[in-house]
């Protein structure tokens, strides 16, 4: 359409084959793979079971108990995954029908499993993370630093919220009875060291060398997935057919958001080429308010299309738009991001 009212010269679209080049030798994006075959492979080797199991009899005689142990355990998913689909599909199968059995209410067991679900988007290592400071030009370090506070505090606040509900509705939460806790003592011990430290030793691995400064994300991504092949060969859980499984996943999810990013990519060259950025650029900084009345409008336009778009898609298309709009005002854009992605980790409930 630009070409045929003569906006768009057909010379521009050579620019393309360069960007898209540019994408392939992205080191940043590297780490999506990592991340990602690491997240699955956890997931296959039955580590969401155990911990679930775990910490379950851990809270099991709390009020409330399974609900903490998923909304945990969702929290250390998110730290060893980062990938959201793997967390709530595992959390849903595995915590669910457990929750419903031992009598508890539908809509707060199923808004704990969604709710924990999504703090992959937002607690490092989180794929969305690594694309919005690709996006952004920032460190992913960087943002990593900023997401980690955020997403305790989510986490905190989650506890609290069952810990209400809890008190205000003790038959919407009951505590596990006494036959369905079966470990006590030295056994519980045992089991919480085999279940619980080598996932906590892995994220130290992952997030601590890239915190200190000693790896690029895409390093500890790299580690990550040895450590979690590590894991599963410790379990005794790695099988031909799981790694199979976990390439041919990790292949396809990396080649959408690669494919993603091209079409992103081709549709920023054109808006481009007919100064769309200029006319967002100038419709944004105009509004009134300045700094806050950019913010407030901003996110509420990322809260309502992260309902219905994936991160990929807003990542990749809406914040190019808005990045440089915030640098203009005078916003931090590492703070920027983390806002944005709370902001989507939030929206994707709905």
């Amino acid at each position: 359409v630009g070409m045929a009212l003569g906006l768009i010269e057909p010379s521009l679209l050579q620019a393309l084959p360069e960007r898209v080049f540019g994408i392939m030798f992205n080191e940043t994006l590297l780490a999506i793979p990592f991340f990602t075959f690491m997240g699955l492979i956890l997931e296959r080797s039955g580590m969401a079971e155990e911990l679930l199991d775990t910490i379950g009899q851990l809270f099991g005689s709390v009020r409330g108990g399974l609900a903490y142990a998923v909304i945990f355990v969702g929290a250390l998913l998110a730290a060893t995954t980062g990938v959201v689909a793997a967390s709530v599909i595992s959390m849903g199968l595995i915590s669910l029908p457990i929750m419903l059995r031992y009598g508890y209410d539908r809509r707060l067991a199923t808004g704990v499993i969604a709710a924990s679900g999504t703090l992959a988007q937002i607690i490092p290592p989180s794929l969305v993370l690594i694309v919005l400071a690709d996006q952004m030009g920032k460190s992913v370090g960087d943002m990593y630093a900023g997401a980690l506070v955020p997403g305790l505090v989510l986490t905190s606040l989650y506890a609290l919220f069952v810990f209400g509900y809890s008190m205000l509705k003790p038959d919407s939460a009951p505590a596990l009875p006494p036959e369905a806790r079966t470990l006590h003592g030295s056994a519980m011990l045992v089991k919480i060291l085999t279940a619980l430290v080598p996932p906590l030793v892995l994220i130290f691995l992952v997030l601590g060398t890239i915190f200190i400064g000693v790896a690029t994300p895409t390093e500890g991504g790299a580690m990550g997935a040895v450590g979690a092949l590590v894991l599963a060969i410790a379990r005794r859980r790695l099988s031909v057919s799981l790694l199979n499984q976990a390439l041919d996943k990790t292949a396809k999810l990396t080649c959408f958001a690669i494919f993603i990013l091209i079409g992103a990519t081709v549709f920023g060259l054109v808006f481009r080429g007919v100064d769309g950025d200029l006319w967002v650029e100038h419709l944004l900084l105009d509004l009134p308010g300045g700094q806050l009345g950019f913010l407030i409008v901003v996110n509420l336009m990322v809260f309502l299309l992260a309902f219905f778009l994936d991160f990929f898609e807003l990542s990749f298309i809406i914040v190019p738009l808005l990045a440089p709009v915030a640098d203009k005002l005078g916003i931090d854009l590492v703070w920027f991001g983390i806002l944005l992605a709370v902001n989507m980790q939030t929206s994707f409930m709905h």
